[in-house]
């Protein structure tokens, strides 16, 4: 199943994309919840009962994805955890050796963006770098949990483009100001279920794509910490809760690594790319 949340006529709405059609929930199922972390909160059942109200909907649930403005598909995750050099070679491009331990750090929810809107580029700053990730969207409490029962606790997949400012990234030991100007985290276009990827997300081509040419190339096999690993890890020190979301780690031929560094300007295109879960499109503006 894949979810989306969208524009209705009086607020966010949240439905299953069949083909080029979103089911409207708020039609097909009303006594669903409203939000996505409601939906996610609410547990398999409310899952289970989403995607049967999707197959059997009237056509007054209908609505054309054509004419449907995607919204990012969790508005305000409790958290963004993220994951730096989870592959190997974007490690050794940058010139750091394989992490021991996973290196994590948080983004705020006033960074993220929809499918089609504008990455900003600050004024402060030429230096807006790209990264591919997939996004692990978590589905129950988690703690403590053993990496053989990670799976029972994701969702399902999303995409991001992990936009960074690689100068501010660089002005101190942490890279939470780089990580953290505000529309630069892309993240959708929507969720897919976890019964429609492989177990814990394995195999799967990742790519970046700028204005039409490949930038990253790699595989989720390539991940130095798995997504089962990650969750073991995280579970250990924290508690996750429904909608939370893990932004796993980008691959190897980001901007700054190359010679000449290649930096996201406006008017460009971004692309990001995972096998099976969609491709999240956007473009550059500069700050006004």
């Amino acid at each position: 199943m894949r979810l989306v949340t969208f524009q209705g006529q009086s607020g966010p709405v949240i439905g299953v994309r069949l083909g080029d059609k979103v089911i409207d929930l708020s039609k097909a199922a009303p006594d669903l919840p409203g939000d996505m972390i409601g939906l996610l909160e609410s547990g398999e059942s409310a899952l289970a009962k989403a995607k049967a109200a999707a197959d059997n909907a009237a056509e007054d649930a209908k609505v054309d994805m054509s004419s449907v403005k995607l919204l990012v598909p969790i508005a305000r995750p409790g958290k963004i955890v993220c994951i730096g050099r989870n592959y190997a070679a974007h490690a050794a491009e940058g010139g750091s050796e394989t992490p021991t331990y996973p290196e994590v750090f948080y983004r705020g929810s006033t960074t993220l963006i929809a499918q089609g809107e504008p990455i900003i580029r600050p004024k402060c700053s030429d230096k807006l770098d790209f990264e591919a990730e997939l996004v692990v969207v978590i589905g129950k409490l988690a703690k403590h949990v053993a990496e053989a029962d990670a799976g029972a606790y994701i969702a399902g997949y999303s995409l991001f483009n992990e936009g960074t400012l690689r100068d501010y990234q660089r002005k101190s030991s942490q890279w939470t100001v780089g990580k953290n100007f505000d529309n630069t985290g892309p993240f959708g276009p929507e969720i897919v279920t976890s019964d429609e990827v492989p177990e814990g997300a394995k195999g799967l081509r990742i790519q970046s794509r700028l204005n039409g040419q490949i930038m990253q190339d790699a595989n989720t096999d390539d991940l130095v910490f798995t997504i089962h690993n990650l969750l073991y890890r995280l579970t250990e020190c924290m508690t996750l809760e429904p909608g939370d979301i893990i932004v796993s780690g980008t691959p190897a031929g980001v901007g700054y690594a190359r010679t000449p560094p290649v930096f996201m300007k406006p008017g460009d295109i971004i692309e990001i790319e995972v096998d099976g879960i969609g491709v999240l499109t956007n473009t550059i503006e500069d700050e006004k």
